[in-house]
């Protein structure tokens, strides 16, 4: 996810290219050469032209990649819960046994037991989908001593019958939080707002446009909740954060086209608020949000998405939500429009509640709520430049475009975003994301 906009960018659609990726295997040449073959096929008649791209960009952009989705599983980690080791492991999801992997090269006993456990057992999955229990056992062996764990691959050997006959679970995730050996892992009531502020974090990752934007709508619906009980505000913020948890089941081409999508790619869009729906009731902890969540593109006269439900199916807490999202989003850039200021976004607002699509009374409360969070004091001992430049870096714009953008030199916003990396800790456009959206300084 944290290089997801610059994947879509190289190869077309960025969720294509990583399930491509977790097969390829640059430690065998034989097999790497036909693997290369059809890399890209999503493509069609581009595929050999994306096969010679990642050739081309492997050596540089694959450990760029990499290091960035490192600093974002540390930034993260601790927000979702996960433990010190899980986050540890993380930084070595793409190393590899023979040291030929990302980002650091590590190898053998280097790399991390738990995140050699993960390699094997992601690959024997991948090749029991693909052709069931004798190709999982071959592709282990295959890849014993080079991608993978040698000792490892023997003891999978030695049981696969047994662990592959898990695979058979009616329901996986469920059957994996069963077998989670204790003490488990646990969010309590008051720890649900914070994980959805991270989750949301992720989702926003998916399109160099999006970054803050959950956390924008979450302090609108907030502004404009004055009147409900301190229980339902906290309800309302954190199915703001989850809201646009179903992003990431679409390309970020679709999110970073600057231009009219076509038809396909318009119902892509109208599906993210039904993978919303559909991840958030996957996870008991979170099914509750579902309702009020997904449902921040339905409009009161039935032509919205994903339900299409009218104004009397939708709760208090839907109406306001829809409207926060949409004056969120329209004082916020996108690649098809620079972003429009209060007035003229409460103009679009109040012509939307008049047309009957959106209520007219969350509309009211939302725009006597404010539609700009208050920012807080600038981090790090940044200065103002420095967060200019911050902020446009985490959009992904290049040293060149910066320069463009505030009226300065190339070498100037180099000299700025040293300072920047130095003060942060951060130095991949991803980590920067993050920092900012964790500080309440979106991009611009």
């Amino acid at each position: 996810m944290a290089v997801a906009p610059e994947n879509a960018a190289l190869f077309g659609d960025d969720s294509a290219f990583q399930a491509a990726l977790k097969g390829l295997d640059p430690g065998d040449p034989a097999v790497f050469a036909g693997q290369l073959a059809s890399f890209g096929d999503w493509a069609g008649a581009q595929q050999a032209t994306l096969a010679h791209r990642f050739v081309e960009v492997a050596a540089t952009e694959g450990p760029r990649a990499a290091r960035a989705g490192c600093e974002v599983s540390r930034s993260l980690g601790p927000r979702l819960g996960l433990p010190a080791d899980a986050v540890a492991a993380l930084d070595d999801v793409y190393e590899r046994w023979d040291g030929l992997g990302i980002p650091a090269g590590r190898s053998g006993e280097e790399i991390i037991l738990v995140a050699r456990i993960v390699h094997l057992a992601e690959q024997a999955v991948l090749a029991h989908a693909s052709a069931g229990t004798r190709a999982a056992v071959r592709e282990v062996a295959r890849r014993a001593g080079g991608h993978l764990d040698p000792e490892l691959a023997v003891r999978f050997r030695a049981d696969a019958d047994a662990l592959l006959t898990q695979l058979a679970e009616p329901d996986l995730l469920a059957a994996v939080v069963a077998a989670e050996p204790g003490p488990h892992a646990v969010v309590g009531p008051g720890g649900l707002e914070e994980l959805a502020a991270a989750l949301a974090i992720v989702a926003d990752l998916k399109g160099r446009w999006l970054l803050g934007h959950s956390a924008h709508v979450a302090a609108v619906v907030d502004a404009a909740a004055g009147t409900l009980s301190e229980a339902d505000r906290v309800a309302l913020r954190t199915a703001a954060h989850l809201h646009d948890l179903g992003r990431v089941a679409v390309s970020s081409a679709v999110w970073d086209a600057p231009g009219p999508l076509g038809a396909v790619d318009r119902e892509r869009v109208r599906l993210h608020a039904y993978w919303t729906d559909r991840i958030l009731r996957r996870c008991p902890g979170l099914a509750p949000f579902a309702d009020v969540a997904s449902a921040h593109h339905e409009r009161c006269d039935g032509s919205g998405y994903h339900r299409g439900a009218r104004g009397d199916a939708l709760p208090l807490a839907a109406r306001l939500l829809a409207a926060a999202d949409v004056l969120a989003a329209l004082t916020e850039p996108r690649p098809y429009r620079p972003a429009l200021d209060r007035d003229a976004a409460a103009r679009v607002l109040r012509a939307e509640a008049a047309a009957g699509r959106l209520d007219a009374e969350a509309c009211a409360a939302v725009l006597a709520g404010g539609a700009v969070p208050a920012r807080r004091p600038r981090p790090c001992d940044l200065t103002g430049r420095e967060v200019d430049v911050l902020r446009l870096a985490a959009r992904g714009l290049s040293n060149r475009q910066i320069a463009a953008e505030l009226v300065v030199s190339e070498r100037t916003v180099g000299h700025h975003l040293a300072h920047v990396y130095d003060k942060t800790g951060r130095r991949t456009r991803a980590g920067a994301a993050v920092f900012a959206i964790e500080r309440g300084l979106p991009p611009g």
